[in-house]
């Protein structure tokens, strides 16, 4: 009996890379044994993506569609295709050609080794701007120091899934997704394979500055309440220090004399303000993210199927 390998690919206005990356996966997987399907998972494009998508499935019955209602978000579109499959075997991957098909093959080898997770990290890519490079490497220091996980340095949403994975994957139901984190946390037997990225042929990427700090604060928030204690200590600290002050006032009150310093009492009164400005910030994320799951919405609302 063949195993049974999904593809699930989240695209977002890809209309130049849908032909592309759906013949490289068709020549990847040509040499193989598996009984393979292509879903795509239209995350509310406003090009010919679900054009092409159609005519795809049209040719060939190996090709399946999903199309959002509207935009959800990459780890809603993931989080779709996963819960509609039923194969064996998944592989997530990008649209953008980034994640090389030829890897495939590469990740099939592993599971046929009994690797249950086969996760991707991308090497320094030098034609990422400076700064896009070092935040990214802060990033997953920060992550790792504070929290339970530890992921590789340039970590992507570019793996393969399989067999009681898939069954757990599907189960969790946060509002806040961040699936690096997730199978990290998982477990099973894992391994982790370095890649080269390759070029965007087609369109821009979707992941603006705006985007990436957003993501980065939901690996921070999903995986770690470190950020709270760390605002309980910085209080206590601040606290403590605030009370070497007391003798001098008291001094100041009995002796009459006037206590000078106004400017370096405003700034202390500024930059105290600004910390609990921050520490709040910090308790308001966590309850935001609390208000968001008790609400229970939907992640995503399908609009269009051929499943």
């Amino acid at each position: 009996m063949q195993t049974k390998l999904e593809i699930i690919l989240p695209a977002h206005n890809e209309e130049g890379n849908i032909r592309p990356i759906y013949d490289e996966i068709v020549h990847a997987l040509a040499s193989t044994n598996y009984q393979y399907t292509i879903l795509f998972v239209d995350d509310g494009s406003t090009d010919k993506t679900l054009e092409l998508i159609r005519e795809l499935a049209k040719q060939d019955s190996k090709v399946k569609y999903i199309e959002f209602s509207r935009n959800f978000g990459h780890q809603n579109a993931i989080k779709a295709g996963l819960d509609a499959t039923f194969a064996d075997v998944i592989i997530m991957m990008d649209c953008d050609l980034q994640h090389p098909p030829t890897l495939i093959k590469e990740l099939l080898s592993h599971y046929e080794q009994d690797y249950d997770i086969v996760c991707t990290h991308r090497e320094e890519n030098e034609s990422a701007s400076f700064i896009k490079r070092k935040t990214s490497n802060l990033f997953y220091k920060f992550l790792n120091q504070l929290s339970d996980i530890t992921l590789e340095q340039g970590s992507a949403d570019f793996r393969l899934i399989s067999g009681r994975a898939i069954h757990q994957l599907k189960s969790f139901n946060e509002f806040d997704l961040f699936y690096r984190g997730l199978v990290k946390w998982m477990g099973f037997r894992q391994i982790s394979l370095k890649y080269q990225p390759g070029q965007r042929i087609n369109g821009q990427t979707k992941y603006t500055f705006k985007k990436m700090v957003s993501f980065g604060l939901k690996g921070f928030t999903s995986f770690s309440t470190k950020p709270l204690y760390f605002a309980a200590y910085l209080g206590f600290i601040f606290s403590f220090l605030s009370t070497l002050s007391i003798p001098y006032i008291i001094h100041a009150i009995y002796t009459g004399t006037q206590v000078p310093g106004w400017a370096s009492v405003i700034a202390s009164v500024v930059f105290l303000g600004g910390l609990n400005l921050m520490i709040l910030g910090i308790i308001g994320i966590y309850l935001s993210k609390l208000f968001a799951q008790s609400k229970n919405r939907p992640h995503y609302i399908i609009k269009e199927s051929n499943i």
